[in-house]
């Protein structure tokens, strides 16, 4: 276990169950319905199991913020705007993002079954969590899911550029095996996602060089100095593709935020962040014979583990792999929280009124 994901002095990690019943808990608090409350709850107490640590109980303080401020609505009238055979767009009236993006998965899906392929957009939707969250739900039904969405913050600018108008746009991607677990990409288009900016500045820890760099050009090491720069693209400029053209396909195609009109929601709880995502789903059955084909991806999967590995290198791993590892540890022994996100969390429990996390 990392130092950063160590657990507070002399506190067990906490057992998923329980941080599911407390985020439950805060969002009825705030206002959100029960059967909605948990239906969130239990998809950012998987973030935090599959070790997206700056996407699940991190964010509740802000989703809480979002909803009293009344940029989040706590009782949205999620709807299809637009629908064909294989094809969707989903308002999601300014709903929490899991509420949003559970539907258009959901949806995604069924259209599938039917289609072969399917393509859900979204588009009045909010921060929902890590992407591999919803290609899984996907995968899970014997089909290959992708998803990609509009970041909540502008931190990146266009290559050559010094105005940040892109966000780290994230795409996942995951592939069902049979004897084996998904392999399930999950990645930002920047080095980073600014999330764990946030939480290396929570805990007052460096960034590594290659996640930032200041106005001048230079490395940025201070978390707490995170406004004063950008974030960087993978790949150089084709970080930077990768980034303008998913945002058209979730925020332009959509009718949601991208470019200037992006809203930082973590500076601005009064205006509605317009989010967009978008989710495809693909039915190997459409193509193959599932279980051929699942037997298909663990030969893949097998084969490139068995590449010698480099000096050093202690084994391959597969996208996914690591995340899936720390899922199964994590249902079982609970999850660390550090002493500072405990405070912050207790701290919230008290200005809710209820029980703090045990």
């Amino acid at each position: 276990m990392s130092e950063s994901a160590k657990p507070a002095a002399n506190q067990p990690p906490t057992a998923v169950t329980t941080l599911v019943e407390f985020i439950s808990r805060a969002l009825e608090a705030a206002g959100i319905p029960r059967e909605d409350a948990r239906v969130v709850a239990a998809l950012m107490a998987e973030a935090d199991a599959r070790g997206g640590d700056a996407h699940g109980v991190f964010r509740l303080p802000q989703y809480v913020k979002q909803i009293e401020g009344g940029t989040v609505n706590p009782r949205p009238n999620i709807q299809i705007v637009n629908s064909r055979a294989g094809t969707a767009l989903i308002d999601g009236d300014n709903a929490l993002g899991h509420l949003v993006m559970k539907r258009a998965a959901e949806l995604a899906i069924e259209k599938a079954r039917q289609c072969g392929v399917a393509w859900v957009g979204t588009r009045r939707s909010n921060h929902a969590g890590p992407a591999q969250l919803y290609p899984r739900m996907v995968a899970a039904q014997d089909m290959i899911g992708m998803y990609f969405c509009v970041g909540n913050a502008n931190l990146l600018p266009p290559w050559g550029g010094t105005e940040a108008l892109l966000s780290t746009n994230p795409i996942a991607i995951a592939v069902p095996g049979l004897r084996h677990s998904s392999i399930v990409l999950d990645m930002a288009t920047t080095n980073t996602a600014f999330g764990k900016i946030r939480l290396k500045a929570q805990r007052g820890e460096p960034m590594p060089e290659g996640w930032m760099i200041d106005r001048e050009g230079k490395p940025l090491t201070d978390a707490k100095r995170a406004s004063e720069g950008f974030l960087l693209p993978i790949g150089g400029p084709k970080g930077y593709g990768l980034a303008l053209m998913i945002g058209m396909m979730a925020g332009t195609l959509n009718g949601a935020a991208f470019g200037r009109d992006v809203v930082d929601y973590t500076v601005d709880s009064k205006t509605p962040s317009n989010t967009g995502q978008s989710i495809v789903a693909v039915d190997i059955a459409a193509f193959a014979d599932v279980p051929a084909f699942k037997r298909d991806v663990d030969e893949v999967w097998d084969e490139m583990k068995s590449s010698p590995t480099l000096p050093g290198v202690d084994e391959v791993r597969l996208p996914g792999e690591r995340s899936e590892k720390l899922f199964h540890e994590r249902m079982a022994h609970g999850i660390p929280l550090s002493e500072g996100q405990r405070k912050i969390l207790d701290d919230l429990a008290d200005r809710l009124h209820i029980s703090r996390l045990e």
